[in-house]
């Protein structure tokens, strides 16, 4: 069954077999399948532009020399990280959405933190000295995120069990949409949340 499946999308897939337009009429007068025409282009050729494997030289095993195991071939090297400015901060680099997504955390639990501890909102806690501590924690934050990109660790390579690179960037994500909401609903209710 697989075999006549996958032979029938070869000759259907075959640019070189063109189906003919004759129909037959078996007993039943009912049409049969077309079959195709299997004519060949005799002008096509196919040349490989493949580079042939370079050959080592096999040298000859004298009999008084040990045999030595191969050494296991070399584990393959992840590739090297970027450390332009310009990568790294790039729309789809490694460094925005994180720090944004640290910030928001941070943002988040803190305000919902300020909110239960002394009654206060977001835009009150913004307007009664909340700037300086924005900043203050914006500029911390985006620095100890960029000194390791710039040294070329990747995030990636400091995932482990729970704690992944995906995790954080989705928890980052819930926090942004988190802190928004938070603003919102406030601003909606006119007064505080909890």
């Amino acid at each position: 069954m697989a075999s006549s499946t996958s032979a029938m999308q070869s000759i259907l897939a075959n640019p070189m077999i063109r189906m003919t337009t004759r129909s037959r009429v078996n007993q039943f007068t009912i049409p049969s399948v077309y079959m195709p025409s299997q004519r060949r282009n005799s002008s096509l050729r196919v040349r490989s532009m493949a580079e042939e494997p370079k050959k080592q030289p096999i040298e000859p095993a004298t009999s008084a020399s040990p045999v030595t195991p191969s050494a296991p071939p070399p584990k393959p090297r992840a590739p090297k990280v970027s450390t332009k400015f310009s990568d790294v901060m790039a729309f789809g680099g490694p460094a925005p959405e994180r720090i944004n997504g640290r910030l928001a955390m941070i943002g988040f639990v803190a305000a919902m933190a300020v909110e239960v501890a002394r009654g206060q909102g977001v835009f009150e806690q913004i307007s009664d000295g909340g700037v300086p501590w924005f900043l203050g924690t914006s500029v911390v934050l985006t620095l100890a995120s960029l000194v390791p990109l710039f040294q070329g660790v990747s995030v990636e390579s400091k995932s482990k069990g729970v704690m992944t690179s995906d995790a954080e960037l989705w928890n980052g994500r819930l926090a942004m949409l988190g802190l928004i909401a938070l603003a919102f609903t406030e601003y909606v209710k006119g007064g505080i949340l909890v």
